[in-house]
């Protein structure tokens, strides 16, 4: 037996590894989510940033961020559809790096917009009457909602089209890279703002736009870059199904009683007929016609989405969006009248990033063991029980619900009785408590009562009530998330190629048409005593959006719904129903 020296087979066990560790760092997976990772990072960071600087320009007040919000909701909702077609109907490479350019150059140029008028805002004021500072403000939000619109691009290519690519037909590995994704979304939520937030503070608005300008600057140069390699490494990324006509579309979207049963998980992810992506000569059409094609491709897209077996899932993901129960703008300006400070804030914004990353650990889990409709069915179930504290929280002690208060009481004394805005009052004036916490006043960051007799200060509320709202909206993210990443998924194996783009695009817009009725419910009902309510009603949009995808899974596993197997992804024999491609 001939003798093999120790330190030559650990060299040659270092070398094997060292060769897989180079191998997956150069792979087109990891490629892609170092892309996914830059593009999220400077996205998070501006959608940070551009609310503060819009905040900081119009004198510390909301109206130009309500406004962008509303134009950034409104376009997506209108173009939604048409940016997805205009994803279908061009290569993968040149879709991806024009939506990359026009993103990050929109971003560039904001940012260079609001430096001129952070160092010449003076000046600005006084040109034309203001005239060219209300130009200034107009570019601004237009521009940043064409960079909206380019991310929205960027996002139905790379998220719902490259990655079902990328993975091929090995679902398990499409849904450990869906779950990638989100865990990078997750921790860029929070990382990206923190930083950025840190620069403006302890430098400027001014510095926090140049450095924006700057990060995206060379972003974009190696995003474009990691694209190239991405798309070189996977040459069937190359590959592209041609546009189908519409009488096909409608078989394709309908279920047909047909003798042919595809194999689970093949036939919708790689469509048979891929051929090399070649653009159709165009055929002579009139000006009415280009006209025309927008709305036609509106309506279109609407119709192809509605005739999706996969459509009651995709209203139900939709639905979540109507709520208050999330760490947005509102539950925090809620957080804040019941006494909540920025820092026990940021805590449990951290918590939910956790609980959030626990999602797409749990959905990975859930679907190895129960298959991926039924994964999304114990996430929604998870959610509501979650956020079941929520609606107990507003009949708990220290809720400010107060149901003799008409949550239009406000906005009728300002229209109708024009009553004067609410301004801060000053210390003389000591006026009653506005909130029936009774917590203290937190105008201008102060923690002095606004009554500073302590005989008539009120009693402090109990904090049962915020902490139980709290609680159910953390723990309700590790269902939520799992729930999405199963709609995600779904909406990625059941939607042909040629139609993922547009289909995709109009699920973007029902999504934001939901969140822009949250919006308006806030408007129409913004005193903290109608908060229960709004908790309430969101409650029961989250429950309805989970009874549709209760309904979809019904209709798709049938009696099997209830009975939780655990198949193996690549091997489901082909018995399953026509038109049922989702694991079971």
């Amino acid at each position: 037996m001939r003798w093999v020296c120790p330190d030559l087979l650990w060299h040659l066990f270092l070398i094997s590894h060292l060769g897989s560790v180079v191998a997956y760092f150069t792979s087109a997976k990891f490629l892609l989510y170092l892309g996914h990772a830059l593009s999220t990072w400077g996205d998070r960071m501006w959608h940070f940033a551009v609310s503060v600087f819009l905040v900081e320009l119009y004198g510390n007040s909301l109206l130009l961020t309500a406004v962008y919000g509303l134009v950034v909701a409104g376009s997506v909702l209108l173009l939604g559809a048409i940016i997805g077609d205009w994803v279908d109907k061009n290569s993968r490479l040149k879709v991806a790096q024009t939506s990359l350019v026009v993103q990050n150059a929109s971003v560039i140029l904001c940012g260079i917009i609001l430096m001129i008028v952070f160092l010449f805002k003076t000046q600005l004021l006084t040109l034309y009457h203001g005239w060219l500072l209300t130009v200034c403000y107009i570019l601004v939000i237009t521009i940043a909602n064409i960079a909206n619109l380019a991310s929205t691009a960027t996002a139905i290519t790379i998220q719902r089209d490259w990655i079902v690519v990328v993975a091929g037909e090995d679902r398990s590995k499409l849904a450990d890279m869906n779950a990638t994704v989100r865990r990078i979304d997750q921790l860029t939520n929070i990382l990206a703002p923190m930083a950025v937030g840190q620069i403006m503070t302890f430098g400027s608005p001014m510095i926090g736009c140049g450095f924006i300008s700057g990060w995206n600057l060379m972003s974009m140069c190696v995003e474009y870059l990691l694209l190239w390699k991405v798309y070189q490494k996977t040459p069937t990324l190359a590959l592209k199904s041609a546009k189908v006509e519409e009488s096909e579309l409608k078989q394709l979207n309908v279920k047909k009683e047909s003798d042919m049963k595809p194999a689970e998980g093949v036939q919708l992810i790689v469509e048979k007929d891929v051929t090399g992506f070649e653009p159709q000569q165009e055929k002579e059409v009139s000006c009415g016609a280009r006209i025309a094609e927008p709305f036609i491709t509106f309506r279109d897209g609407w119709v192809a989405y509605y005739n999706q077996p996969v459509f009651l899932a995709g209203m139900g993901l939709a639905f979540l969006y109507m709520t208050v129960l999330g760490f947005d703008c509102i539950t925090t300006g809620y957080a804040y009248t019941q006494g909540l400070s920025g820092s026990v804030l940021s805590l449990l914004m951290g918590a939910s990033a956790v609980t959030g990353i626990m999602g797409t650990v749990a959905f990975t889990w859930l679907r190895r063991k129960c298959g991926l409709i039924r994964t999304g069915l114990i996430s929604g179930v998870a959610q509501f029980a979650c956020l079941v504290l929520c609606a107990i929280s507003v009949f708990m002690p220290g809720s400010p619900l107060d149901l003799t208060v008409s949550p239009f009481a406000d906005i009728s004394a300002r229209l109708f009785e024009s009553e004067p805005l609410p301004t801060i009052a000053s210390p003389e004036d000591k006026p009653e408590m506005v909130f029936a916490t009774g917590m203290p006043s937190l105008l201008n960051g102060s923690t002095i009562p606004a009554n500073s007799d302590p005989e008539m200060s009120p009693e402090p509320v109990p904090l049962i009530s915020v902490s139980l709202l709290f609680a159910g909206v953390i723990a309700a993210r590790v269902g939520l998330w799992s729930f999405d990443l199963t709609v995600t998924q779904l909406l990625q194996e059941n939607v042909v190629e040629s139609e993922r783009g547009i289909i995709n695009g109009v699920q973007n817009s029902m999504n934001y048409l939901l969140d822009l009725l949250h919006f308006i419910m806030v408007i129409l009902a913004p005193n903290p005593e109608a908060f229960g309510l709004l908790v309430l009603i969101s409650v029961s949009f989250v429950a309805m959006g989970h009874i549709m995808y209760f309904r979809f899974a019904q209709k798709s596993l049938g009696k099997q719904l209830f009975v939780c197997c655990t198949p193996d992804p690549k091997t489901v024999s082909d018995s399953s129903p026509p038109g049922n491609t989702s694991t079971v």
